[in-house]
């Protein structure tokens, strides 16, 4: 590998870190093309690892953020953490269809502007 590109994906890695995981922050901050982010992704196994590294760090933050508003007495993120972290206790919503007899349904597809 090129010196300057072992440098570029640093400094990607870098800008990634700093910018908690968002790849348009990241590239403009590192002076690289998206596309090129994402050869690098496809071609290089330790830097795909480092970045999903990065990531990975971005939601622990984010999910000590939220832990320490659910310590606060936060309501809607208590809610939102059982929404996600409690489904398999129950606490979910779900959305249920009733149908006010048992006739079939009817679907109409509508293309170019006309049912069929």
């Amino acid at each position: 590998m090129r010196e300057s590109t072992k440098i570029k994906k640093e400094r990607m890695l870098v800008a990634l870190s700093q910018s908690m995981g968002v790849v348009s922050s990241a590239v403009q901050k590192a002076g690289i093309s998206r596309s090129q982010h994402y050869v690098w992704m496809d071609e290089d196994a330790e830097y795909k690892q480092a970045v999903y590294d990065i990531m990975e760090m971005a939601i622990d933050l984010a999910e000590a953020s939220l832990l320490s508003q659910i310590r606060d007495g936060n309501t809607s993120a208590t809610i939102f953490y059982l929404k996600t972290k409690g489904k398999n206790r129950g606490y979910i919503e779900r959305t249920e269809l009733s149908m006010p007899d048992t006739s079939p349904i009817k679907i109409h597809i509508i293309e170019n502007g006309s049912q069929n």
